[in-house]
């Protein structure tokens, strides 16, 4: 079989960014802290990946043949029967999405913007999700730490470098196998959705009230604690704001 292509350009970009991004924000929450003057951009960093994982379901739906769910729905029994196969040796091999990595990648799609929407609620003044934000991080860095346990152990077994896939996007493989193209026009629309979502982020932080406005949804948020933001001041409607 010859290399052919199996992963399209947006989905490449989607795997990668939300890997550094992923990183970034915990580095800087687990390492740094709270007290950092770069904690807020943990914040914002994770605004830009749960909008990235919006974008990643839509493609999800009308992206190309490997990129779409429907061709990684697997079952418990297909699971097991890969891991096993991980473990031991053989089993089937899979063109696109094999079971383990397709129970992370939904885990992450589901996990992404549950610490999303528990951030931002703790932006609104919401302390009571604090302990629920925590778990969830935690469950997140073992759900990758697993992903990547996995990959790594699905190369030594398979001797299928399937991290290098992700990068130049092709895997041995049939002809028929093959999707017709990269998407790169997709790609770039992707690029510049997300580069304008983030920069409308850093563009609306203000460094002194550590608070950022949602781009055009104009919510206002407290990307952490802030002495001089008064006692009800988490968050506040933009318009509101600007009225006060």
């Amino acid at each position: 079989m010859n290399r052919v292509l199996i992963w399209d350009l947006p989905i490449r970009l989607f795997h990668w960014m939300l890997a550094g991004g992923f990183i970034a924000a915990a580095v800087i929450s687990l390492w740094l802290g709270d007290d950092s003057p770069l904690f807020p951009y943990h914040a914002i960093i994770g605004l830009t990946i749960a909008f990235m994982v919006c974008l990643r379901v839509v493609w999800g739906v009308i992206g190309t043949r490997y990129a779409k769910f429907g061709t990684f729905i697997f079952g418990p029994g297909a699971l097991i029967e890969h891991m096993k196969g991980t473990l031991v040796g053989g089993g089937r091999r899979y063109v696109g999405h094999n079971p383990g990595s397709a129970l992370a990648i939904f885990a992450l799609l589901a996990l992404v913007p549950a610490l999303a929407v528990t951030g931002i609620m703790l932006g609104r003044g919401d302390t009571s999700v604090k302990d629920l934000h925590e778990i969830l991080a935690w469950v997140t860095v073992g759900v990758v730490v697993a992903h990547v346990l996995g990959v790594a152990l699905h190369i030594v077994r398979h001797r299928e470098n399937i991290t290098a896939s992700m990068i130049h996007g092709k895997k041995h493989a049939r002809p028929s196998d093959a999707i017709a193209s990269a998407r790169p026009i997709i790609a770039v629309v992707f690029l510049v959705i997300v580069g304008a979502w983030a920069a409308g982020l850093v563009r609306n932080y203000s460094p002194a009230t550590r608070t950022t406005t949602l781009p055009l949804i104009g919510t206002m948020l407290q990307l952490g604690d802030n002495e001089s933001a008064g006692e009800g001041g988490g968050v506040r409607n933009k318009k509101h704001h600007d009225g006060d």
